[in-house]
């Protein structure tokens, strides 16, 4: 470590490998891996070379989010049912847009990633003869999931982060990262203030020089209004952007229903022991058991109730027919009026006068018969749920709200970005030497099997690891700040960062992060329409440009952390509104987990209506013929709104196999790396 001033301020310096931005299990694990790769090599100080960078240890999605039986999907390891990665690899591109060499690699990676944390200690639960259990989540045609209960992702990032410390690596916390410097086409560095430093006039600014980068630092939680994403995560993408890397898939966001008090995912269990569903009044009076007006029997809509567990993303393809995904439409409707919507465990659900009563022998056969083989036959939902699952039930005691007392409630929630930024099959960017793994990762596609992402974190931080220490080595980086370029950039971002904090502005960086989220949850949700989303995309560019020239009203220096997420978010908005933008001025429909309104098209329900026309809502079916292209966007300052597009093919999984020899003497050689 080491200090230099520029600017006026004083810097401190440090150097490495490889820094990591991120400290979620996708990135624990690839640290983890760095060393051990490094360590076989005979690297004695391996933990010297390596960093953690992150805004907040405890923060993020890996430790803040979940649902009943957080799903980890992994390839099957039932005695009973034979799998193979090229099976595994089918259902993750079976919903299109998906890149084939990806999918291929995180199913071949998939059973080393999960033994790999069954090693670090994750207690995923085996039996007797140390079969790893497997059940159905949604769209798994086989039964490859399983959980280490509803704090999967944190007991994965918790384990890793042990090895790590115990590797000797270290963790900077509370670094909000504000820039990434290139130098000759590469990312050379990393600008952060630290939270705890900053203060008067010191910004607190580190600078982290390194041959590599890998950005795992999250989805983009903080774009949405209704989010189940942890608050404050603001993810990397307005930074990545403005660094070159180009990203793919943007308009595949995923949706679905949680709780809002608590920010949790009300999928699976939460759903399978079938709750009462009612509306109120802005007011709390009022109540109204909205969804029977739509369903001809308590059957059918109990057991619709029942679906949403393993059918819980929000899916226009599970609209028509009175399937399960009318039920977000339906929660949406409710809010649209000004209604709150809740999951009442303490009360089967209740019908209207003219609605028989719920009777749980008369469910549909595929509720039904879960039910029983499950045991969860009791009277009342609390007591299904306490039967099935009772850490569905203490996740949320932990967090002041009782079940046994009191309703839940839930609104239709942005929950994840199966798109993300453009990656080869070593998860390299469109950057040299950057690399992007978990969900700010582009790999997946329109559709994926829940719990896949996890599992995608894992194998894109191995194979990260192997490729940086393989094919880029293990030298630390011996750039300083004092070349031409590199100290004007570092100049020009603490001169943007004075600009910010401006005491002349309009507006604080509290009501531009609300101004942004409200706007990417009306225009960039899961409901969607070209001619609001081209007047959404307007405001956007309106507000960052804005942002750029006059800056933001900062109260206090440590507002300046605040001002900094807020320009990053309004430049990520308005790239992903301009995809929004672009994919459906392709004419792509409904598709996903979002729905494309049109004048002409399929109508919803007669009693679901459009608030500003009356009329019935309707929407466009999905285009499939888009499926076998991507959407790839990347920054470009000339262009009006700031982002160019194009599309690009999906690429296929490669089908070439050598033989045992030849392949053994491209390994011995490095040529896998080439």
């Amino acid at each position: 470590m080491e200090t230099t001033s520029i600017a006026g301020q004083t810097v401190t310096v440090h150097r490495f490998n490889t820094v990591i931005v991120g400290a979620g299990a996708a990135g624990m694990n690839c640290a983890k891996k760095l060393y051990e790769y490094m360590s076989q090599k005979g690297i004695s100080d391996a933990h010297k070379r390596i960093a953690i960078v992150t805004a907040g240890l405890p923060l993020g999605a890996s430790r803040m989010s979940g649902s009943d039986k957080q799903t980890y999907y992994k390839m099957g390891t039932s005695p009973e049912v034979a799998d193979s990665a090229e099976s595994f690899a089918g259902s993750l591109t079976a919903g299109g847009c998906c890149h084939g060499d990806l999918a291929l690699a995180e199913g071949i990676g998939s059973l080393r990633g999960f033994y790999n944390l069954v090693e670090a200690g994750v207690p995923f639960p085996n039996d007797a003869m140390g079969t790893y259990i497997g059940y159905k989540t949604d769209h798994d045609p086989y039964e490859r999931a399983t959980s280490a209960g509803p704090k999967t992702s944190k007991y994965m990032s918790e384990c890793l982060e042990t090895i790590v410390r115990r590797y000797g690596i270290e963790i900077f916390d509370h670094q909000e990262a504000v820039e990434l410097l290139k130098d000759n086409g590469r990312i050379v560095g990393l600008v952060t203030l630290h939270k705890k430093t900053l203060s008067g006039q010191t910004l607190g600014i580190h600078l982290f020089w390194a041959e590599n980068f890998v950005l795992a630092a999250g989805g983009p939680g903080a774009l949405y209004e209704t989010s189940v994403y942890p608050l404050g995560q603001t993810g990397l993408h307005g930074i990545a952007f403005k660094a070159g890397l180009a990203a793919e898939n943007l308009t595949e966001s995923q949706f679905g229903l949680a709780s809002t008090k608590f920010r949790w995912n009300v999928s699976g269990t939460y759903m399978q022991v079938i709750p009462r569903m009612f509306s109120t009044d802005a007011e709390g009076d009022n109540e109204r058991e909205f969804l029977t007006d739509f369903f001809p029997t308590m059957s059918k809509m109990a057991t619709n109730i029942f679906l949403k567990g393993y059918q819980w993303p929000f899916d226009p393809q599970r609209i028509e027919n009175l399937q399960s995904s009318l039920i977000d439409i339906l929660v949406y409707n409710e809010n649209l009026k000004g209604r709150h919507v809740f999951m009442d465990f303490l009360k089967n659900p209740v019908g209207n006068a003219d609605m028989q009563p719920f009777r749980i022998e008369e469910l549909e056969p595929e509720a039904l018969e879960y039910l029983k083989a499950t045991g969860a036959m009791q009277k009342l939902p609390i007591e299904r749920l306490a039967h099935m699952n009772p850490p569905a039930i203490e996740i949320y005691k932990e967090h002041d709200i009782d079940l046994y007392s009191e309703p839940l409630e839930i609104a239709v929630c942005a929950q994840h970005n199966n798109g993300g930024f453009a990656i080869n099959k070593w998860w390299e960017s469109s950057v040299p030497h950057t690399f992007v793994i978990g969900e700010m990762a582009g790999s997946h596609g329109i559709k994926r099997p829940g719990g896949s992402a996890l599992n995608a974190g894992q194998v894109g931080a191995q194979r990260v690891a192997e490729y940086i220490v393989h094919a880029y080595g293990d030298s630390v980086s011996d750039l300083s700040g004092d070349s031409s370029n590199v100290k004007k950039q570092l100049s020009d971002v603490i001169e943007r960062l004075g600009r910010l904090k401006s005491p002349n502005a309009q507006k604080t960086p509290g009501q531009v992060i609300a101004d942004i989220q409200r706007r990417m949850t009306l225009y960039g949700g899961h409901i969607r329409s070209l001619p609001a989303a081209q007047s959404a995309l307007q405001r956007a560019v309106a507000l960052y440009n804005d942002i750029s020239a006059a800056g933001l009203k900062v109260q206090t220096d440590k507002a300046l952390i605040e001002a900094a997420q807020a320009e990053h978010l309004a430049l990520a908005s308005v790239a992903y509104l301009k995809a929004v933008v672009e994919l459906l001025k392709a004419d792509s429909g409904s598709r996903g987990s979002h729905l494309v309104l049109a004048d002409d098209g399929i109508e919803i329900h007669a009693d679901v209506k459009d608030p500003d026309t009356g009329n019935p809502l309707r929407f466009k079916p999905e285009n499939p013929t888009l499926r076998n292209s991507i959407l790839r966007i990347t920054m470009d300052d000339s262009a009006e709104d700031l982002f160019a597009c194009q599309t690009v093919p999906v690429r296929s999984a490669p089908k070439d196999r050598k033989a045992f020899e030849p392949a053994w003497t491209d390994y011995r050689h490095g040529k896998i790396y080439q």
